[in-house]
This record gives structure tokens, C-alpha cells and sequence, in this order.
């Protein structure tokens, strides 16, 4: 493996903070501002898939370095945030916690 996927691996399943389980009421309100901000982050993948598309076509197969790395870092939220909706982590993803 190398070290760039090192590194997606460790975002993704590495360490995570401890985080206490919360009220159910507020789970459920977070799971609702999640899922909106899934929703909103499909769209933007959509629209940063056409864009790396043309701009794939027009530049020599050659991808947006910035594009691609933007497409990554929001896959691996994407996947924090599947985590949590799903019970399989209890910390939240952006902006409840940082970035990395």
C-alpha cells in the first residue's frame, strides 16, 4: 500500500477521539443535520465529477491535482459521517469535530 493510502486508511479507521454516548433526542437531531449535509455533499461530488471530467478532457487525461484532493477529503467525511449515521462510531464528523 502506498503511503497516500496509508494515510486515507488511517482518516478513515484510524484512532478516534472518545466520544460518550449522547440523549437519543439529540442523536436524532444530529442524524437529521447529517443527512442533510450528505445530501448537500452528493450534489457538490456530482458537480466536482463533471468538472474533473471536462477538465480531464481538455487538459491531456491530466486530473485538477486541487479537485482530486478536494474529492478525496470529502469522501472521507462522507464515510465519517456514514459511520456515525449507522451506529458504527460515535464521533461526529465536521464541524462537530476537526477536519484533519
Amino acid at each position: 500500500m502506498s503511503s497516500d493510502e496509508d494515510k486515507i486508511q488511517g482518516r478513515l479507521h484510524g484512532e478516534q477521539p472518545a466520544a460518550e454516548a449522547e440523549n437519543m433526542g439529540l442523536r436524532l437531531v444530529s442524524m437529521v443535520l447529517i443527512w442533510l449535509m450528505l445530501s448537500l455533499a452528493q450534489t457538490v461530488l456530482t458537480l466536482c465529477t463533471v468538472v474533473q471530467f471536462v477538465i480531464m478532457l481538455l487538459n491531456n487525461h491530466q486530473p485538477n491535482e486541487r479537485l482530486a484532493e478536494f474529492g478525496t477529503d470529502l469522501g472521507i467525511w462522507m464515510a465519517k459521517a456514514a459511520r456515525y449515521q449507522t451506529g458504527a462510531s460515535e464521533v461526529k464528523p465536521w464541524p462537530w469535530t476537526d477536519l484533519d
